[in-house]
């Protein structure tokens, strides 16, 4: 199995696990084509985590790294950084920038 991650990045999991579902099971060449012609900011985070995890392979003497199947596709919440924004009569709400950790593994 071979394995790459991105951890800390600066998008909500929610937006990228709709991308995740998507090529999950599908083989890493199938993938990248489908996330291509996607125009989710998302996609070009797990289009990267794709890429990583097919170098990955060829480091270890995988010939055909496309061919792939992309086993686990896995979209976590990291830590969230809490801002403030102001209100009505100097108030301030807390609103919270979520992060996420990619996980992709091929096999």
């Amino acid at each position: 199995m071979y394995v790459a991650k991105h951890r800390f990045a600066r998008i909500s999991p929610r937006k990228v696990r709709l991308l995740a579902d998507m090529v999950r099971g599908k083989t890493a060449q199938e993938a990248l084509t489908i996330l291509r012609f996607q125009p989710q900011r998302g996609a070009r985070f797990l289009e990267k985590v794709i890429r990583s995890a097919m170098a990955n392979a060829e480091d270890q003497d995988v010939r055909n790294a496309g061919r792939l199947r992309l086993v686990e596709v896995r979209v976590d919440q990291g830590p969230s950084l809490k801002r403030l924004r102001p209100r009505a009569r100097g108030a301030a709400s807390i609103y919270l920038r979520r992060m996420s950790h990619i996980t992709v593994a091929l096999e």
